[in-house]
């Protein structure tokens, strides 16, 4: 490290907390960050951490920084990142920006859309349960060792694989996280329905609208923005093998095998996201990129108006934060480790939970693996967009321990009530 991370960027009479807040969070992270707040469609907080440690092009294949490659890269508030999870949201906002326009019945079986989908016991899945992780289709292969590169940058590949692949619990009756399909079952169906892939439809109706840096596929152009992620050592195939067994699964096991499988694919796809062709790829459960202050503003304009633009109506917002699982279980046998701090999905979102109180009830978003995070509170109109470097968010052990001061000094600022 080179000392403790120094902290730009300017906030709104009201919102100096934050600051103090951001700087906090950020004292001992060995990346970069961005934090953005808009409030009522305002921006009142634009900061950003140039960390304690240089932003470097990682090691070619990998995606960590390393010694003897190029670098630094200069960090700043127009720089992107890796959003991961954080992407889902980019796809949830056009599934719902189609079904307000009547494009799309998220209720009606996938099938409708996508014929080849309804094969293997699929006909009756809806719209519904591909955004609700219910679908039971959380790998793109029954491969434990998973979808190894280049073929998971295929998105035609895997989109055909999902078609014809049997779910591994009843549709509707259990949930899981679709860490990676989610993306691509959404998109499929956004493709087919509008005739533009979840890039093009996400650029042309959304990024460009709100003049977001945006993108779900990164053009060429704004490469020399992009600053890598800094990622551990991924998991060996027997740490997975040996994470999965502890959940009560035999090696054999359907769930077990496609856990295993999505596990090395999450694996695959952050190698991927540290080359020119993995950004480019557009994956769209966790390929996203940009930057915190679009970040924010897209969830701004989900709750209320930005500069003139509100993206969905307030009874289409209501219905995508609504709990959509909140009454199912887990496949068995996990949900024997069902409990309260279980995640818990509206329609494309995360809902708040202990792990992840996002900004509190009634609040929705996604988080990002590594500690990237996207959430609003459409009562308060507050909304935030959180984009860092250094993927260090353990989510089993609570909340990011970076996001818990400038949260509660955000919160305050915009009257939010204290948590409990």
């Amino acid at each position: 490290m080179t000392g403790r991370p120094t902290v730009d960027g300017s906030v709104r009479p009201g919102w100096e907390a934050v600051r103090d807040a951001f700087a906090q969070g950020q004292a001992h992270d060995p990346g970069h960050a961005q934090l953005a707040v808009h409030h009522h469609g305002r921006l009142v907080v634009d900061l950003w951490s140039t960390g304690a440690a240089p932003a470097v092009s990682p090691q070619p294949g990998t995606g960590v920084p390393g010694a003897g490659v190029p670098g630094p890269r200069p960090f700043g508030p127009d720089s992107v990142g890796v959003l991961m999870s954080v992407s889902k949201a980019l796809v949830a906002v056009c599934a719902h920006l189609l079904s307000e326009r009547g494009v799309l019945d998220l209720d009606a079986p996938v099938a409708r859309s996508w014929p080849e989908f309804a094969a293997s016991g699929k006909a009756d899945t809806t719209v519904a349960d591909l955004l609700a992780h219910r679908a039971g289709l959380p790998a793109f292969t029954t491969d434990p060792g998973g979808t190894p590169l280049p073929g998971l940058l295929d998105t035609a590949a895997r989109t055909r694989a999902l078609a014809a692949m049997r779910p591994v619990w009843q549709p509707g009756s259990a949930f899981l996280y679709h860490a990676l399909t989610y993306g691509h079952l959404v998109g499929e169906v956004v493709r087919r329905v509008s005739g533009r892939s979840i890039g093009r439809l996400f650029a042309d109706e959304v990024a460009g609208p709100l003049g977001l840096d945006l993108w779900i596929g990164l053009p060429q152009r704004e490469e020399h923005r992009f600053v890598p992620q800094i990622a551990g050592p991924p998991p060996t195939a027997e740490r997975i093998a040996s994470a999965v067994a502890g959940l009560g699964l035999a090696p054999d096991h359907p769930l077990g095998t496609a856990l295993r499988a999505s596990a090395a694919e999450v694996a695959g796809v952050i190698e991927a996201l540290g080359r020119r062709e993995g950004r480019a790829a557009g994956i769209p459960a966790a390929g996203g990129i940009g930057n915190a202050r679009s970040l924010s503003r897209l969830y701004a304009a989900l709750v209320g108006r930005v500069d003139g633009i509100r993206l969905l109506s307030p009874r289409t917002l209501d219905l995508a934060r609504a709990p959509h699982t909140d009454h199912l279980p887990q496949p068995a046998p996990l949900h024997r480790f069902d409990g309260p701090d279980r995640s818990r999905f509206g329609l494309g979102f995360e809902l708040p939970r202990p792990g992840e109180p996002l900004l509190g009830a009634g609040s929705f978003g996604h988080a990002g693996a590594g500690g990237r995070l996207g959430m609003a509170h459409p009562e308060s109109g507050l909304a935030v967009g959180y984009v860092c470097t250094a993927m260090t968010w353990e989510p089993s052990a609570g909340p990011d321990p970076r996001w818990v001061p400038w949260t509660a000094a955000a919160g305050e600022a915009a009257g939010l009530p204290s948590p409990a």
